[in-house]
């Protein structure tokens, strides 16, 4: 239960993606990692521990063996969630001397779910200051603003499969007209700044209702943004916890934009990764490319577990249950990049740890969703595959876990990082155990 309460924790204090960085960040530097800047050579030394950040949204870690560089073992995740985005800080008008914002749909939400909630508005602020552009986070931290529904005297079909229209349907209300420009104002005072010196911003609504345990005997929880905070946190506990690595790197890699898929300069489909594992590798006195071809990564994004009042919409023989453990996930397509070498090799890894693993495939007529695995797989190829927790609701603002599966996850992936997972040759693997202390 432990688990589950500093990941909700985590979740209260990661409302974008930039939050979830700077948190990642800070327990990072708390646990001892230096920053590092693209911009500048990496300087580097055997056993050290060091980050670096891309657009203050993703982030990278890495710690180094003591002797030589044969591989890297990295679990990747993604830290955005669906939401909706301010186009401008501006309010506008609206009927009923009501103010209200314009925004537009981030990835893909089940929309029902933000209406008629109190919701806040966080992201980051560019600042004009003496030294030039600044930026700062910033968090309203309270109840600001809320999508209210029509009555359903004005909307019969309401319950009927109602198509929301994110251009009419979705705009938050803020406020009456006398609070014009209120909003702006609380932002900046938040990071000690005025509103006229806010150049550009990135702002975003999230959902402010606290994560809640509950069941019976406490089996489920609930919370904003478990797709892939849920991941994003147990990687990094892992990643935090396991042993130092004898001939492996051990990389933490947390990603935006993944619900959009991935297309920035701080996506898995871009050159973060690729080249910061070859800069590594370099400036540790390796062959970069002879490196990356022994690697092996964990992509960790969320799975789904067979809903109570829909099982029709699953695989037979492949349904998950929220508790049950790891969900190695499928996909023919290589929409996963989970096949025969991966499977067996983080099966193995499981199995040692005493950690339950079990296996999602969608339907056959079912088109599934992918994740950043196969995407990343793309710049820097490896053995890899895909894996998550199972879960309710992905893509609420509100979803659904189970409570045992956090502390299953980081089980499984400090294990995988505890392992030197060794190419033997072309699908052929040794798994040794890293020796304690």
């Amino acid at each position: 239960m432990n688990t589950v309460l500093d990941f909700l924790d985590f979740v209260s204090a990661s409302p974008t993606a930039f939050h979830a960085v700077h948190e990642a960040v800070t327990r990072l530097e708390r646990a001892g990692f230096t920053e590092l800047d693209e911009r500048k050579p990496f300087s580097l030394v055997p056993g050290g521990r060091y980050y670096l950040t891309r657009n203050r949204s993703s982030v990278l870690a890495f710690r180094l063996p003591e002797g030589e560089l044969t591989h890297f073992q990295i679990v990747a995740s993604h830290a955005d969630s669906p939401c909706f985005k301010l186009k401008t800080p501006e309010e506008s008008d609206a009927p009923g001397d009501c103010l209200r914002l314009n925004v537009e749909g981030y990835g893909g939400m089940i929309m029902s779910t933000w209406l008629d909630r109190p919701l806040s508005v966080a992201g980051r602020l560019l600042l004009r200051t003496q030294g030039g552009l600044e930026t700062r986070l910033c968090d309203l931290r309270r109840d600001a603003v809320l999508i209210p529904n029509l009555p359903i005297h004005f909307n019969r079909e309401v319950n009927k499969g109602y198509a929301f229209n994110a251009q009419v349907d979705m705009q938050p209300l803020c406020g009456g007209k006398e609070s014009r420009g209120l909003l702006l104002r609380e932002l900046a005072e938040g990071v000690g700044a005025r509103a006229e010196d806010i150049a550009a911003c990135d702002l975003f609504l999230y959902n402010r209702m606290p994560g809640s345990i509950w069941g019976a005997q406490d089996e489920f929880f609930s919370a904003p943004r478990i797709d892939d905070l849920q991941c994003a946190h147990a990687s990094l506990a892992a990643f935090l916890a396991a042993p130092a690595p004898e001939g492996h790197a051990d990389v933490y890699a947390l990603f935006d934009n993944e619900e959009v898929g991935s297309g920035s300069k701080q996506g898995a489909d871009s050159n973060l990764l690729s080249a910061a594992l070859r800069r590594v590798s370099t400036a540790l006195g390796a062959d970069a490319d002879a490196v990356l071809a022994g690697s092996f990564t964990v992509s960790a994004d969320n799975a789904h577990a067979v809903h109570p009042n829909h099982p029709e919409k699953y695989d037979d023989a492949n349904r998950c249950r929220m508790n049950g453990g790891v969900v190695i996930k499928h996909n023919a397509a290589q929409k996963y990049t989970t096949d025969a070498a991966s499977d067996a090799v983080f099966s193995e890894v499981c199995r040692a740890a005493g950690v339950p693993v079990q296996h999602f495939f969608n339907r056959a007529d079912v088109p599934g969703g992918s994740t950043l695995g196969h995407i990343a797989n793309t710049h820097a190829s490896m053995n890899s595959l895909d894996i998550g927790l199972a879960q309710l609701a992905m893509h609420s603002s509100y979803e659904t876990a189970g409570t045992a599966d956090p502390d299953y996850m980081v089980r499984a992936l400090t294990a995988f990082y505890g392992t030197d997972v060794r190419a033997r040759g072309d699908g052929d693997f040794e798994l040794v155990p890293v020796r304690e202390g």
